[in-house]
């Protein structure tokens, strides 16, 4: 029986991390794929001064830091969860483990919000150059914390650079961790993704305004060409890293119909974007804007990115199952001693809602500003052009 109910914590514990980072990756993917678009506007704008370049910026902007702010609280939920559930992964590899973790905290993450908030607030203050500049750092210090995180989830998947003493896994070569073999294609495999997955919400938004009519339509075909570029160029690399990751997969992995479905999935509905990105709707660049009768298609679209995203992460973590750490140690072994179902239950409902709960926040705040368009923007606007608070009595 006590077997029995330690089995039921488990399987609860594998689902809860599922959900939790699960929910949490949709922000980052996002947020990747946005940074490098929103920086490149801004440089459009910076060397131009055109007027409907700094809407672009400060349009597309504004959805990027919308999801940065409420992806931050994901990310606080996902700490909660690895101290709650997999305390025997801290004390075996957490000084392999927690190493790049701690550094894309400490360096990364600081950094990235450090220099977000110049950019937000520091519009018509910083000169334009020096502005311009803090919105590159903004995305190269989100690559580099997506750098840190996938080098600590190379490390699961391949224990490189770390030899066993007393019990405990012991890092012996740096050089090793962060080159890792599963780390090479897997980070820009991601990066791609994201690409892939901004892309396409450009793709979808536009296509939703454009279809709606309305004295914006300029703005959003501009934004709708911009998406199919980032789509197909996202979706290309994505694949190209995707199955140049095949290399490097030990032996064992994907064998069972767990880790496989998740990864057919991915791979069949990938190679399908791949040509409708780059075979369909980007020889069409310059017409679909226009096709309004595409335009409800393209919006249906939009999700498929999230969705392989998902599947293709997935299939990385069921593929080493039961290994936590790849063959050093089990998932069993990683759960925290003396969790019960009823407690790991009450956590995954918790955080489940909680994280449900930012999503539909996300996605509403998202859709709101999409439906008002690129009018009464709060990023970039002065005092004096801000939208007065309504009072209530």
């Amino acid at each position: 029986m006590k077997e029995l109910t330690r089995m039921d914590a488990l399987d609860l514990a594998r689902t809860q991390f599922a959900v939790t980072g699960s929910l949490h990756f949709l922000f980052v993917l996002l947020t990747l794929g946005l940074a490098p678009l929103v920086a490149i506007m801004h440089t459009r704008w910076t060397l131009s001064g055109a007027p409907e370049h700094e809407r672009t910026v400060r349009f597309w902007g504004q959805v990027y830091v919308t999801n940065y702010a409420v992806g931050i609280v994901t990310g606080l939920v996902m700490e909660f969860q690895f101290g709650l559930s997999w305390s025997g992964l801290s004390r075996y590899a957490g000084d392999v483990f927690g190493a790049p973790l701690a550094m894309e905290t400490l360096v990364a993450f600081f950094l990235e919000s450090t220099f977000l908030g110049l950019w937000i607030f520091g519009w018509g203050r910083l000169p334009k150059w020096l502005h311009l500049a803090c919105i590159w750092a903004v995305t190269l210090t989100a690559y580099a914390s997506a750098w840190f995180i996938m080098t600590a989830n190379s490390f699961l998947q391949n224990p490189a650079g770390a030899v066993e003493r007393g019990g405990r896994l012991e890092l012996v070569d740096a050089a090793a961790l962060f080159t890792n073999k599963t780390l090479v294609f897997s980070f820009p495999h991601v990066l791609s993704a994201g690409l892939f997955t901004a892309g396409m919400v450009l793709v979808g938004a536009s296509a939703y305004r454009l279809r709606r009519g309305g004295e914006d339509a300029a703005f959003f075909t501009r934004s709708m060409r911009t998406g199919i570029v980032t789509a197909a160029l996202g979706i290309t690399l994505t694949v190209g890293f995707g199955y140049a990751q095949f290399g490097g997969i030990q032996e064992g992995k994907f064998k069972g119909d767990t880790a496989a479905t998740p990864l057919a999935l991915m791979m069949d509905v990938g190679n399908l974007m791949f040509f409708v990105a780059v075979f369909l709707m980007l020889p069409l660049v310059r017409f679909l804007p226009r096709w309004r009768w595409t335009h409800r298609l393209l919006m249906i679209l939009t999700p498929v990115p999230f969705v392989l995203a998902i599947c293709g992460w997935l299939a990385r973590e069921l593929g080493r199952q039961p290994w936590m750490v790849w063959k050093k140690l089990t998932v069993a072994d990683a759960m925290s001693p003396g969790l019960t179902p009823g407690m790991i239950t009450v956590s995954l409902v918790g955080f489940t809602a909680v994280l449900g709960l930012l999503a539909l926040t996300d996605y509403a705040l998202i859709a709101r500003l999409v439906r008002r368009g690129p009018r009464d923007l709060d990023l970039g606007a002065a005092a004096e052009e801000r939208p007065a608070p309504a009072l209530s009595y």
